[in-house]
């Protein structure tokens, strides 16, 4: 059963996921974990998806992504339930 996670994007790690979304040459999965990263600004209580969750980790592998967007997939999968 997922426990709960008390995890919140910070206001740099906000900031970079707001870039990401407004970039143009951003692919659809660093949008997907930015727009999630962006969604967990000050709340306990949204979570990041298992969808959301799967797109960041393809982001953070992807050795063509930017710094920016691997700092926004990070985040994104911080966020997500913990698992035991």
């Amino acid at each position: 059963m997922p426990m709960t996670n008390k995890e919140q994007t910070g206001k740099a790690s906000a900031s970079r996921a707001a870039k990401v979304l407004r970039d143009p040459s951003a692919s659809a999965a660093a949008k997907s974990a930015a727009g999630s990263t962006l969604t967990q600004r000050g709340t306990q209580v949204e979570q990041t998806s298992r969808a959301a969750a799967t797109q960041a980790s393809h982001i953070l592998r992807d050795p063509s992504a930017t710094a920016r967007e691997k700092s926004a997939a990070a985040s994104a999968l911080t966020q997500r339930a913990n698992r035991r």
